[in-house]
């Protein structure tokens, strides 16, 4: 007689999913976001510089650790990000799951505590800019052990429920992007606002960390945990009574990775195409998308054009595609249509290209109005948020349920080298314009 699964009370269990979803991406997102807090620091010796110092040295010669800080810290995010992601596909199976998360949300949340201190502690440019990147692949590393680890959580549970993580980390990026914009209408101190945004995140991560502890009480959870512990434990009691008497050998270590290897040619379509999705995406954004300019000529509007039209948009499309697999699957996971759709996202990449970017080189510029370019933002981040969230839900319902948590892993593996692949090709993208 099958078991009937119980339900999901006041929607706890996708409610703490979708905090933890938020909680992965909310830390990169604040760093990325106080990217000119940070190389306000890189410019002089002076501990605190107010908005009016900012704003006469404006025109002045950038360090060159201020104008490395960009691509250098995106290296120190992507490396870690690939190798950890990497790391935690293979030993997932030897670390707790327990210890991977809390472990993880304490440790970030150490690290932004002591970012939040060191606003107000005063440092010289070089040591100030090398603890900032220790940072970063800090909190990248752990970032991608908890990323690897909720995505095999929720392959454990119904394939709705990887999509309140992919819509977390959609709201992380919106309110990041919504942050920015407050602190540049409210034209507080570049320090306050960078003091008050780390104070955020670390009381996020926080709740995070709290929520994870009430998960393994929640019913709906207790259930598909103890199917997957009886599937284990099933499997392990065949593979005991068909070694027993034999002489213990390297063969478990194979076994392992020819289990990877199965596992892998089952969703290798769906995990190549959430790296596709991902490579075109960072490619792209926010290496073009960020240094193209407004035509309408307007102070006001000049302001705020990036904020709203390129970090503000592209995040909000992208969490509204994310969102939407909650109630929509389309196409279905067997389809040829989503590796196709995929497979046409790379027209953004031209497109973008032959907007209104500056400074440029080699392309004219073809599409000159601001309307086109929020056009094509909104189109290549909704596509971007919903395709990625349907690979990602489809990928672990591909295996056998006791194989879901590590299809989850591979899946968050590849979404990882394609997050990588894209930033190291933003560089020659951007070249090309």
């Amino acid at each position: 007689m099958a078991v009937t699964s119980p339900k999901d009370k006041y929607f706890g269990v996708w409610l703490i999913f979708f905090l933890l979803g938020l909680g992965t991406l909310l830390p990169w997102n604040f760093f990325m976001t106080a990217t000119m807090y940070f190389t306000s620091r890189l410019k002089d010796t002076s501990p605190v510089r107010s908005s009016a110092n900012q704003t006469e040295e404006a025109g002045g010669q950038r360090s060159v650790l201020e104008a490395k800080f960009n691509n250098v810290m995106t290296l120190c995010a992507m490396l870690p990000l690939l190798l950890f992601t990497c790391l935690n596909s293979f030993l997932h199976t030897l670390i707790s799951q327990r210890l991977r998360v809390m472990g993880s949300l304490l440790i970030i949340m150490v690290i932004f505590i002591i970012t939040a201190i060191l606003v107000k502690v005063p440092l010289e440019p070089l040591p100030f800019f090398s603890v900032t990147m220790v940072k970063i692949v800090i909190i990248n590393s752990f970032g991608a052990v908890l990323q690897g680890s909720l995505f095999g959580m929720a392959g454990l549970l119904p394939a709705s429920y990887t999509t309140p993580i992919m819509s977390g980390q959609g709201l992380a990026g919106t309110f990041a992007a919504f942050a920015m914009i407050c602190a540049i209408t409210s034209g507080s101190e570049l320090h306050d606002a960078a003091f008050g945004y780390f104070i955020t995140a670390c009381v996020v991560i926080f709740l995070s960390f709290l929520s994870y502890v009430l998960l393994p009480k929640l019913e709906f959870f207790q259930f598909y945990q103890d199917i997957n512990r009886k599937q284990r434990t099933e499997e392990n009691s065949v593979n005991l009574m068909n070694t027993e008497g034999k002489e213990e050998t390297p063969i478990q270590t194979r076994q392992q990775n020819i289990s990877m290897m199965k596992i892998f040619k089952k969703i290798w379509l769906l995990a190549l195409s959430v790296c596709f999705t991902f490579t075109v995406t960072i490619g792209t954004f926010p290496a073009i998308t960020a240094d193209t300019k407004s035509t309408l000529n307007r102070d006001s509007w000049d302001l705020y054009f990036i904020p709203v039209s390129c970090f503000l948009l592209f995040n909000l499309c992208d969490w509204g595609g994310r969102s939407l697999t909650a109630v929509l699957m389309w196409p279905k996971k067997d389809s040829v249509l989503l590796p196709v759709f995929i497979a046409c996202r790379l027209v953004f990449i031209p497109l973008f290209m032959l907007c209104n970017v500056q400074p440029r080189l080699q392309l004219p510029v073809f599409f000159l109005h601001d309307g086109i370019f929020i056009a094509f933002m909104i189109v290549f981040a909704f596509s971007n948020g919903y395709l990625a969230s349907l690979c990602m839900c489809y990928g672990p319902k591909n295996v056998l349920p006791h194989e879901a948590e590590t299809a989850g892993a591979i899946m968050a593996f590849f979404l990882s080298l394609g997050l990588a692949l894209g930033a190291a090709l933003s560089f020659l993208f951007r070249a090309l314009v």
